[in-house]
This record gives C-alpha cells, structure tokens and sequence, in this order.
C-alpha cells in the first residue's frame, strides 16, 4: 500500500491533498527530531559527552518509541539519520526500529532514542538494507555528561553508542537485538523520489527544507562538517 500511494503520488495520479499530508507527517518526525536534541542536548552536564560529539560520524534519532506497539505486531518506532560529510551534515534518511528488549522502558512509555555512529564501520553499518544492534554491529551504551575518559574508552570498542530518555531520565542503554532498517518508501517521499541511503547519507542529495532546522541543530551539537 505504502509503494502504491509513492507511485500515485508521483505520478500525479493522487490528490495533492493527499501527498501533502503524508509528507507533513514525515517533516514533522523530522521536526520531532530536531526537539529530542535540542532538549536532550541543551543540558551539557546530561547530555552526550563533547568528546564523543565533536568525533560523530553519523545521529540517529528515534522519537517517541513505545514498546507496546511492537507487542501489537506493530514496529517499535521510526527516526531519522544523517552522516557527517565534507560539506555538511547530510540530509537525513528514515529508518525503522523493531524487536529486542532495552533498559529500563516501561510498560507502552514513549522513549527517545539516540545513536551515534562512531567510526566509518558505524557508517556502514547504517548503509545495510537493515542489521542487528549486537549481531551485527557491535553497540555500547553510551556515557552522559563530561565524562571524557569515559566516552574515549567506550567508544573505541563499540560502532554505534546508544541512548535511551524515558520519564525525563538520560542514559546509556543496551539496545542489544534491536533490529534497525532502512525506511525507503518513506525517504522516497520526502526526496520526492527514489535515492540510495548510500548517495543522501555522502551529502550527494540536497536535504529536503523540512530538515534544515534539524541539520542545523546536529551541526550546533556535534560541530561543523570536516573531511573523513
């Protein structure tokens, strides 16, 4: 159904109505993004260690998870990445979340998720049509705060750091088992077209307006772009 509305849509087979209000929901994920950010990292002494930031290859962020949904058969949720290029930050792809156990969510409690891919096999990683968090890519949770010697050391035996806010706490949290998937129908969408993850997530692909804001809120927190 979701391949059959991008096709109509465009085609110019569906209503522009129609079309608009599906992307709106996606540029308001995006949006949602940029505030679990901004929120989490507006608190330095709780948020995401400058050491780890200022070395970011790619963030993923997943708002509002709820681990009900996936008891109903229905995906844990879905967050958007973007990759440290040259020239920038890259616009963002969608991808999915599902499966496994983390921390300490309760019950159906929304919980925002971050990611950060460390080094260039994090990246690479997030390129796969979809992977396994402790499967296949080796994942820690990650320090908060100013934990310098902390984030170095972690950082140098993981691909991808984690975190977890759940009831307004901010923590490291094992998301080992987790599955995470490319969303291609709904990054189709919002390009207005079909691009690999591989050409948006290099800078290849000019970032959607809707993700302006949320580009620049990662390049306020994790630095400019810098040559890799």
């Amino acid at each position: 159904m979701k391949r059959l509305v991008v096709v109509l849509c465009m085609a110019g087979l569906a209503t522009p109505a129609f079309c608009a209000s599906d992307v709106d929901k996606l540029d308001s994920r995006i949006d949602s993004a940029r505030a679990v950010l901004e929120e989490i990292m507006g608190t330095p002494d709780k948020g995401i260690p400058e050491s780890i930031a200022e070395k970011a290859v790619c963030i993923g962020v997943v708002p509002g998870m709820v681990k009900g949904a996936f008891i109903l058969g229905a995906e844990y949720g879905q967050g958007v990445v973007t990759c440290r290029t040259g020239h920038g930050w890259s616009g963002p792809v969608f991808i999915r979340m599902a499966g496994g156990s983390f921390g300490f969510q309760i019950g159906g409690q929304g919980t925002d998720l971050i990611l950060v891919a460390t080094n260039h096999k994090g990246y690479e990683d997030l390129l796969e049509s979809k992977f396994k968090i402790g499967a296949d890519a080796a994942a820690a949770a990650g320090p908060v705060g100013r934990d310098a010697q902390a984030a170095t050391d972690i950082s140098m035996r993981a691909e991808l750091l984690t975190w977890s806010r759940s009831r307004g706490l901010f923590a490291g949290v094992d998301l080992n088992g987790v599955s995470v998937s490319q969303n291609k129908d709904d990054t189709e969408k919002v390009y207005g077209g079909p691009h690999s993850f591989e050409s948006i997530l290099h800078g290849n692909v000019p970032p959607p307006a809707a993700a302006q804001s949320f580009l620049e809120s990662v390049q306020k927190y994790f630095h400019e772009a810098r040559e890799q």
